[in-house]
């Protein structure tokens, strides 16, 4: 909007989303138990590769190991053999337990509520489950803005405020700050670290508020905020009108709502593959089978001469 900005890396976030999402309803409709596997086991490969036990790849680990459970319990539901049912369980609780081993507390608890959501989204209807869920991911967001404009009630807890560390509220409260100096069109895309003070005086480079939502806040304001809600939302009405069964598609908006509170207080959309992988989760869990029989056409009604 005639600025300086750099908005290479919102694009590339697009694109790398809506890859994901077109290769996962590809391949959830030639082979939706193996490719649910594969994903579940990428990740989980990813995640043992590149774990450096870093605090700038904390949000990484813990994104690919949600979205590996979520994909292995996506995968488990779609069998219908009983031992490869039993062995896709078996997946998912693996990478539950290398989350709890390895990973950080977001990570084993966003892995271990997801598994826990995937065994009993049997029972309850796919409106009112996803309506919840959409629910959680609001109450992160508002409470992630509640922290940065220090309007918790009674202030927050020593241990949640020395879980957060303060580096990263002060990163919060910068954004904040950015956001309500221009609410509309935010300080433009990719300029926080030029414009925020705690970032610039940190040690190690920092890019992002450590957080999506007051990042696009910041960067592009309320229009980017609108925007990227708009697109969870948009998610979760395809799991909604998704012809896969209710527990796949609640499983698949369980495991993306434990990625969007994870990206509310963290870094977790800063990666590419992560990106990639939530577009790909969504795929699988709203492809539609080429084995499912087509309705037939209705036949056309004769005009009378």
């Amino acid at each position: 909007m005639g600025r300086t900005a750099r908005p290479e890396g919102v694009l590339l976030a697009v694109l790398a989303v809506a890859a994901g999402y077109a290769c996962g309803r590809i391949a959830g409709s030639l082979l939706p138990v193996a490719c649910g596997a594969a994903a579940g086991l990428a990740g989980l490969g990813l995640t043992l590769a590149t774990h450096t036990g870093s605090s700038v790849h904390q949000g990484l680990d813990a994104a690919q190991l949600t979205l590996a459970t979520g994909a292995a319990c996506c995968a488990a539901w779609a069998a219908r053999r009983t031992a490869l049912r039993l062995a896709l369980w078996l997946l998912a609780l693996t990478i539950t337990l290398t989350a709890v081993v390895s990973g950080p507390t977001a990570g084993w608890a966003a892995s271990g509520a997801v598994l826990l959501c995937s065994l009993a989204a049997a029972r309850p209807r796919r409106l009112a489950g996803l309506a919840a869920l959409a629910l959680v991911a609001a109450l992160g967001v508002l409470g992630c803005w509640a922290v940065a404009a220090d309007a918790v009630p009674g202030g927050l807890p020593p241990s949640l405020r020395s879980h957060l560390t303060e580096h990263r509220l002060h990163l919060w409260q910068d954004a904040a700050h950015l956001a309500g100096t221009n609410p509309v069109r935010g300080a433009g895309p990719d300029l926080f670290a030029e414009l925020s003070p705690t970032a610039s005086a940190s040690p190690e480079p920092e890019t992002r508020p450590h957080s999506a939502p007051l990042q696009q806040a910041a960067g592009q304001g309320l229009p980017g905020v609108a925007l990227l809600g708009a697109a969870f939302a948009w998610l979760l009405y395809a799991l909604w009108r998704s012809p896969r069964s209710t527990p796949i598609a609640l499983t698949a908006a369980a495991a993306l709502t434990a990625l969007a509170v994870e990206a509310s207080l963290g870094n977790a959309l800063s990666f590419p593959q992560v990106t990639a992988g939530a577009g790909l989760l969504a795929g699988l869990a709203t492809a539609r089978h080429l084995e499912s029989p087509t309705p037939p056409p209705r036949p056309a009604q004769s005009r009378s001469a």
